[in-house]
């Protein structure tokens, strides 16, 4: 799942007729039904897919839908890995918040803008500066040693806290005291341009004031054969999708879509009915697919 000027949007791969996006919109009621297994979704290079060669069947309960020889090849060539020093293009420095003292810090390439931050389901964030890649590289552990923020916060400690979280001007007066203490420490890299506090807040993007989330479950362990998901979609964050389930007045299912890629899936039954709301079959291009 990604992200598309504030909407969340899931990408299919269809045999014979390539990739394309599916946007999804608050009020939509949605069904796919599991088939077959669920297989290595290849590598990515430059936005295009190159499969894997042996079409290997991957575990249902793993958030990377991938086998290890392709997996490899996307780590060797990735940010993290520091095999891209050379990378001309410009990065950015984040601050996201999650939740009460829930920050991390982050790198982005800039021209990506806020994409990163909302695959990750950053509920606000800040960022501290633009430069280099190295730059930003340095940075990024400069903070992490100095003042003790992680770069990785765990997707079920963001779920945890989702349906009960502070006002907006509580979200930027925790990232305004972080972004101060970050940008005043000693040994900030010359190339790297400090930015001004300005924080961009997601809740609304999210939907998190406006879904119920009383006895809200997520969907965990993954998917299989004839598995079916459907619901009304009353919000999403990151990779989750929220789904109001049929029968459960006010309770919310969070679908981890990482969950749903690599799996063939067809249409949910048309004319279902989900929590009132009419089910809209899958456009007939997705049949016969596959989520990526």
């Amino acid at each position: 799942m990604g992200w598309r000027e504030g909407l969340p949007v899931l990408g299919w791969w269809a045999e014979g007729r390539g990739g394309r996006g599916s946007v999804w919109r608050v009020g939509e009621g949605r069904g796919f039904r599991v088939t077959g297994v669920r297989r290595c979704l290849g590598v990515w290079r430059g936005g295009r897919r190159t499969a894997c060669p042996g079409r290997t069947e991957v575990g249902g309960g793993s958030t990377r839908a991938q086998c290890e020889e392709c997996a490899r090849l996307d780590r060797a060539r990735s940010v993290a890995a520091d095999t891209m020093a050379d990378d001309p293009r410009a990065y950015a420095v984040y601050l996201a918040w999650f939740g009460p003292g829930m920050v991390k810090v982050g790198i982005t390439r800039e021209d990506r803008g806020a994409a990163r931050l909302l695959e990750q389901g950053a509920v606000a964030f800040a960022w501290l500066g633009r430069g280099p890649l190295m730059a930003a590289r340095r940075a990024e552990e400069l903070l992490r040693s100095a003042l003790g923020v992680p770069d990785r916060v765990s997707y079920a400690r963001k779920r945890a806290v989702r349906g009960n979280l502070p006002s907006a001007g509580v979200r930027a007066a925790e990232l305004a005291e972080w972004h101060g203490r970050a940008v005043g420490l000693a040994g900030w890299p010359e190339a790297l341009e400090r930015a001004e506090f300005a924080v961009v807040d997601h809740g609304g993007v999210f939907r998190l004031a406006e879904a119920e989330w009383g006895g809200a479950g997520v969907l965990a362990g993954g998917l299989r054969d004839g598995a079916v998901v459907a619901g009304r979609l009353v919000g999403a964050a990151g990779p989750d999708l929220h789904l109001a389930r049929k029968g459960s007045r006010g309770a919310v299912l969070v679908v981890d879509t990482r969950l749903m890629a690599g799996w063939q899936l067809d249409a949910a039954r048309e004319g279902a009915v989900t929590d009132g709301v009419e089910v809209r079959a899958l456009e007939p291009a997705h049949r016969q697919g596959g989520l990526f």
